[in-house]
């Protein structure tokens, strides 16, 4: 049966190494990935970057926007983060995104390298689970203007920088004055987000479809407060009231340097990324793999 995807971009792990370079094994995985995709009836490019990093010159090769406007299936072979980068760059254009995984916790990159042909073969004719994770428009103002925009898939995290001392935050939603916060910092995630940084703060799983997000703070002075859940069509504004030094995250990819006064906007994205997973995908699958629940069970 032929492939329901026609024309295939491949995107590889490229950042994080340092020089950039992918490893010899790297590409080899990379190239029999799209010589699989060649048989399987596939019009095969790689992504530009990937295709720098890799030095095969075989295929075509197409930037975030021709990936959007040209193919019809995102193949990502890598880590989380890999998934990160590329997913915010192609949710405005609806491509859905597959991923291999060749990283360490793989939650998004769900797929295990040793098993991708078992996995695709199927997926490719159409048998899949279908999977929408929202994202987070943030903004930094500065006397009334925008300094920085990004969006994140996992979280934005406002945080101190090497100094030593608590920062003091102001917290409103929708206009309405939630608190005055001291603690080391705020993370706002997304149900994608929950098994990233705001679970190592302490803050709760969400289910990916729900519509919220996480306000979780880091090493609050006050413990009474506590991570809270809120609807995703809220807005959410952070105020740097005080701190030495201070900086926003966003997915931990890009970095905005605060000051005294710079508010921090947080509001859902238009734009969603569409995962697909192997069909009889499960979410509570994934939980149980990479947490390592039931483990010593019988």
């Amino acid at each position: 049966m032929k492939s329901k995807f026609r024309h295939v971009a491949l995107i590889g792990k490229y950042q994080g190494s340092g020089s950039g370079i992918l490893t010899a094994s790297s590409r080899q995985v990379l190239d029999d990935i799209a010589h699989y995709l060649g048989k399987q009836g596939c019009d095969v490019a790689l992504e530009r970057d990937t295709a720098a990093s890799t030095g095969l010159s075989q295929y075509p090769v197409l930037d975030a926007a021709a990936i959007g406007s040209e193919c019809d299936l995102g193949l990502v072979v890598g880590g989380d983060g890999t998934m990160l980068g590329i997913g915010r760059r192609l949710a405005c254009y609806g491509v859905p995104l597959i991923g291999i995984n060749q990283g360490r916790l793989g939650f998004i990159t769900d797929i295990p390298l040793e098993n991708y042909q078992t996995a695709l073969t199927p997926m490719l004719r159409g048998e899949y689970e279908e999977d929408h994770r929202s994202l987070i428009h943030a903004r930094v103002m500065r006397d009334g203007r925008c300094v920085f925009d990004a969006l994140a898939m996992n979280d934005v995290v406002v945080n101190r920088g090497g100094t030593s001392g608590m920062m003091e935050l102001r917290v409103e939603v929708d206009g309405h004055f939630v608190a005055n916060q001291r603690a080391d910092g705020l993370i706002i995630a997304t149900p994608t987000g929950s098994t990233a940084y705001a679970l190592s703060a302490g803050g709760p799983l969400l289910h990916p479809s729900i519509p919220g997000w996480l306000l979780v703070p880091i090493a609050p002075h006050n413990l009474s407060n506590r991570p809270i859940v809120l609807a995703d069509q809220t807005e959410v504004a952070i105020e740097i009231v005080a701190s030495r030094e201070a900086s926003a995250n966003f997915d931990m990819q890009s970095l905005a340097s605060l000051l005294r006064g710079d508010r921090i906007i947080v509001q859902r994205s238009q734009h969603r990324v569409r995962f697909l997973h192997p069909k009889g995908w499960s979410y509570f699958d994934t939980l149980r793999k990479k947490l390592h629940w039931n483990e010593g069970v019988s």
